[in-house]
């Protein structure tokens, strides 16, 4: 296994587990293995997934078959086919989990299963979305949302302190100012439309297509609206941590939002490269910094 955190502790407790068991466990760190480069190792561990992936392509690939060929459905079809897709989507997650060096077919498998998902959603109606802007036009605003904030408010003030100013100044309260932008509220530029949560609302404004984003946007959607749009394995935990932060302060909740979303966002985007590591210690010592998080009831 790769010389991962999460790895190593997976080791640890099976030693543990040995011992307790009156057997000997000898756990070793190998720089390098003979006769392989370290392309050459990740081929090999892409290559055992490739061939897991390719069995739930399979199925996957029926089913879309079986929806595109499909003149008339029922609402028992759509139905029992999410349900069908929300399996894949977990079978997917688990071979996904010990894909440790990202393999290229994972993403094609995960991008049939979201055309599926895509055909059984409902229609979105037709609306039209806030112009598009860039981060920098926005990086001295101040921002305001409503009190209480959940899941869709939380992820777009971990967007605008992690997208366009990690010192934004975001108030929580039910009357907008008239020098704030607000978001998620009934009134200003940034909120739902059609069947687009505000978090959607903000990556398609902003133009923020990376795909850690986007299944974020999936997760933070289905959260917030409930449509059956999409299977992500991760909504329920997440959904469960949330309902946990319920009866805590508006300000206590978007720091404790912050750091589950930057935790979400690194566990979904690729194996970081050593100057992506710097890049991110720089950015975990700004995180360190709140300044900004107001609370008004008024």
């Amino acid at each position: 296994m790769p010389a991962r955190d999460e790895c190593l502790e997976a080791f640890q407790w099976l030693a543990q587990e040995v011992e307790q068991a009156k057997g000997e466990a000898l756990l070793m760190r190998v720089e390098r293995f003979e006769g392989l480069s370290d392309a050459q190792l990740i081929a090999l561990f892409q290559e055992a997934r490739k061939a897991d992936y390719a069995t739930l392509d399979e199925r996957a690939a029926d089913l879309e078959k079986t929806l595109v060929g499909s003149r008339k459905r029922s609402p028992g079809d759509d139905a029992q086919a999410r349900d069908l897709v929300a399996r894949l989507r977990r079978e997917h997650a688990e071979i996904a989990r010990i894909d440790f060096f990202n393999g290229p077919t994972g993403a094609q498998v995960a991008s049939r299963l979201a055309r599926i998902e895509e055909a059984l959603a409902p229609a979105r109606p037709e609306t039209a979305l806030p112009a598009h802007a860039t981060p920098s036009a926005y990086r001295n605003k101040h921002w305001v949302t409503r009190p209480n904030p959940h899941v869709d408010r939380l992820s777009c003030a971990w967007l605008i302190r992690r997208f366009i100013n990690p010192r934004a100044v975001i108030r929580y309260s039910t009357t907008p100012r008239s020098d704030e932008v607000a978001f998620d509220m009934s009134h200003g530029p940034f909120s739902h439309h059609g069947n687009l949560c505000t978090f959607e609302v903000m990556l398609e404004t902003f133009g923020l297509h990376d795909p850690a984003l986007a299944v974020m946007a999936e997760i933070v959607h289905e959260i917030d609206l409930h449509d059956g749009r999409y299977a992500r394995p991760e909504v329920s935990g997440i959904e469960a941590v949330l309902r946990g932060w319920m009866s805590r302060a508006d300000a206590d909740r978007e720091v404790h939002g912050i750091a589950l979303f930057d935790g979400l966002h690194a566990a979904l985007s690729p194996t970081p490269s050593p100057a992506r590591g710097k890049r991110r210690q720089t950015q975990n010592r700004a995180r360190e910094d709140r300044a900004g998080v107001s609370v008004d009831r008024g």
